[in-house]
């Protein structure tokens, strides 16, 4: 479900914990699986996995936008695992957790995710009207496009 503030959720929980004192990483799923595709091209694995592993919390947004490139199950276990018990994870996802196996492309790799990434989550499921939907019901629709200048009408 698409508009619901997932994102804006976390995001401001990211916010709080800057304020707090603690280093925060945030990411879309599809920026992680591109900057891990990139690395294995550039042979800077170690030093990007850092940059995941070492902030207190690392948010990643928007899984299960569309399916995702081969091998991105690979990186999101291994960020995940490493992460585990150790450091806080946030994701965003608008597709159940059934998914995505599917959306990964790798069923085990899916598997494997889920029970580290769930073992001592707290799972958030946010339901009602998309608020960008609401907003633009509210805003009149005109029913003539506009054409140009006043002076061409």
């Amino acid at each position: 479900m698409n508009g619901y503030g997932k994102s804006h959720l976390c995001q401001s929980i990211g916010v709080a914990a800057i304020r707090s004192g603690f280093t925060v990483y945030y990411r879309s799923i599809f920026d992680t699986v591109r900057d891990f595709l990139h690395d294995e091209a550039m042979d800077g694995h170690e030093k990007l996995l850092q940059r995941y592993l070492k902030p207190d919390l690392l948010i990643i947004d928007d899984m299960g936008m569309k399916q995702l490139p081969k091998r991105s199950g690979e990186y999101l276990f291994e960020i995940i695992m490493r992460r585990h018990e150790l450091r806080s994870t946030m994701m965003t996802s608008n597709r159940p957790l059934d998914d995505w196996g599917k959306l990964i492309g790798d069923v085990p790799s899916a598997t494997a995710i889920l029970d580290r990434f769930l073992h001592r989550a707290e799972v958030v499921q946010i339901t009602g009207k998309s608020y960008r939907l609401e907003k633009s019901e509210k805003v009149p629709k005109s029913t003539k496009a506009p054409t140009g200048s006043a002076a061409e009408e």
